[in-house]
């Protein structure tokens, strides 16, 4: 499809009904720069809003490039050594933006959106998700950093926070300080680990405001400080919120700029372009009455498309359209109330966050977010390609006849279905974790390993095979790796960037959820556990054995004496569990 150059700006283009940015790079960098041209939709197809948007982006991408011409004077004149006042601060600057972004998540609310809604983010986290990686993270961080070892995530950062905005140094390769930063970074990185955990708790942990975090504000900044009134008032919101979306588009993916844009400009339709400081509670409530009247997807219904967010609320409610979700509306107060946060930190005549406490009650259910997956799905996930024949270990989604018996993909689930360990925890096995003694087979769970990290102290255990899982030939492959020298019992199953296994694998299961149908805003790999408790429960395994098959930490009295079950007591519940319904015998490796 032809891009053809528009009028208005010498930056916009269109390309079919859609308007886009479009920019050469400046010759002074050319050589050195990471892309060809500046080129992103501006995702609109109205004329006007693309002459809005188009200005807008050029001038971010302006800063862009002024931030890599500092960038590259300071490639041209490396430092020897970093002294350790400029190691201190950027290990300042790592730990602020650990908990800024930390603050983001919360802020926006760690949910996922409704099934089939446009958009979807399917990499979020639930909140029990959020928190099992996060133990694991500082867990595996504090292991390498109480033993002087360093891995190559935090190298990778120590060169990453240099380049960052308003810092610009460049290092010699062979500087003696690379080291120490990383280390550094590593002690920053386990502080901000405690504080995310603190705030798990509902304790309030300020995010610090450290001098020179990286922004590229600038000119923004100097927009809001010249739009104050001339009786004294302070900046406008519309020329703050044009800094905080500077400032935080350098980090946020086009779609979360677009979205908290869009947010705050209908906030400022609902209640007005007013001063910062004269905005109060009232307005916030006026936002959250048009919100809740408004239906999903709003800009898309025919009978609102073209209206005001306001007008069409009213439109909405006389034509008794059904409303968004409760998540929705607390959604967009979030991004809202992101923006009111933000201020508070840069501007002395900001007021209380006028959102703050404003978010719909959503009943919690007793269980946790999760649910367990229903037999249906079960019998889905199990006959899924990568299951019973698929094309490749590339295509696993598309049906073949490859069975990948060496793979993960094959093994994680069940293992964890018939054990109840966490993915994790399944993810991480060495070949010599899984043992024989006194006639039986098991898995023993543990720490023991640079790339291993446990979530509690309770988590070390020993889990019986389960009979089903040996019919499968679970034990096979586990002979097979042995055979092949392999240290781990799924080599196949890659580490992440940030040094754990889930982070890959947990996509590649929400990928295998999506390709069957069967995903929405309850289940993920997680619901195996939920399984494996159902389980034992109507196969009648008594709650503390189950509590010690998982991994749990026991409670009262019984948790200050003896040493745990015996292998025997946990064996005969192992081998008393059964999933009613489900049939794996097409599984059942033939001999």
């Amino acid at each position: 499809m032809k891009t053809v150059k528009v009028t208005g700006h010498p930056r916009l283009y269109r390309r079919g009904a859609r308007y886009y940015h479009r920019a050469a790079i400046p010759q002074d960098i050319q050589a050195s720069y990471p892309k060809a041209e500046e080129t992103f939709s501006l995702k609109t197809s109205d004329y006007q809003e693309a002459l809005r948007r188009v200005r807008e982006a050029a001038a971010e991408v302006d800063r862009k490039f002024d931030h890599h011409r500092r960038w590259v004077a300071a490639q041209a004149q490396p430092l020897d050594a970093l002294t350790n006042e400029q190691i201190e601060h950027l290990a300042a600057l790592y730990h602020a933006s650990l908990l800024e972004a930390d603050e983001e998540i919360r802020t926006e609310g760690i949910f996922e959106e409704e099934p089939g809604e446009p958009g979807t983010d399917w990499e979020r986290w639930d909140f029990d998700e959020y928190a099992e990686e996060l133990e694991d993270s500082i867990g595996h961080t504090r292991h390498l950093y109480a033993r002087g070892r360093m891995d190559t995530f935090f190298m990778d950062e120590a060169e990453d926070i240099l380049s960052w905005n308003g810092v610009e140094l460049a290092l010699s390769p062979d500087s003696p300080s690379w080291r120490p930063l990383a280390r550094a970074l590593q002690a920053a990185y386990i502080r901000a680990g405690k504080d995310q955990q603190s705030r798990n708790e509902g304790e309030i942990v300020p995010t610090p405001t450290v001098d020179s975090l990286p922004s590229q504000a600038t000119a923004p900044a100097s927009e809001a400080r010249q739009s104050l009134a001339d009786d004294g008032q302070g900046p406008l919101l519309s020329a703050v919120a044009k800094e905080w979306i500077a400032e935080k588009s350098l980090s946020w993916a086009p779609k979360t700029t677009n979205d908290h844009r869009t947010t705050l400009d209908n906030f400022i339709t609902v209640v007005g372009d007013k001063p910062l400081d004269a905005y109060a509670k009232a307005d916030g409530r006026a936002f959250k009455s048009v919100l809740m009247k408004l239906p999903s997807n709003w800009t898309k219904q025919k009978p609102l498309q073209g209206l005001a967010i306001d007008k069409a609320a009213e439109r909405a409610d006389e034509l008794g359209m059904a409303p968004m979700s409760g998540k929705n509306v607390n959604k967009l107060i979030g991004y809202a109330a992101a923006f009111w946060n933000w201020a508070a930190k840069h501007y002395d005549e900001c007021p209380p966050n006028p959102l703050n406490g404003l978010k719909v009650a959503i009943k919690k259910r007793a269980r946790e977010e999760r649910d367990p997956f229903t037999l249906e799905e079960l019998r889905a996930i199990f006959r899924a390609p990568v299951f019973t024949g698929c094309k490749s270990l590339h295509h696993w989604r598309q049906p073949g006849t490859l069975v990948p018996r060496d793979s993960g993909m094959f093994w994680v689930p069940l293992v964890s279905l018939f054990t109840g360990a966490r993915m994790g925890e399944v993810l991480q096995l060495y070949v010599s974790d899984v043992q024989h003694e006194h006639g039986i087979d098991f898995i023993d769970i543990n720490g023991d390993g640079d790339d291993k990290s446990l979530k509690t102290t309770s988590s070390w255990r020993q889990t019986p095979i389960h009979p089903e899982l040996k019919r499968l030939g679970f034990l096979d492959h586990v002979e097979k790796m042995r055979q092949q020298g392999s240290q781990r019992l799924f080599p196949d199953m890659p580490m992440g960037n940030d040094g754990y296994y889930s982070s890959v694998y947990s996509k590649r299961f929400r990928a295998l959820l999506d390709s069957l149908k069967i995903k929405h805003g309850q289940n993920a790999f997680h619901s195996l556990r939920h399984n494996f408790e159902d389980a034992c429960r109507n196969s009648g395994v008594d709650k503390y054995v189950m509590d010690a098959l998982q991994g749990h930490a026991e409670a009262g009295m019984s948790a200050r004496y003896g040493s745990g079950y015996e292998l025997e007591t946990l064996n005969d519940s192992i081998c008393r569990l059964e999933y009613r319904g489900l049939d794996l015998r097409h599984l059942h490796q033939s001999k």
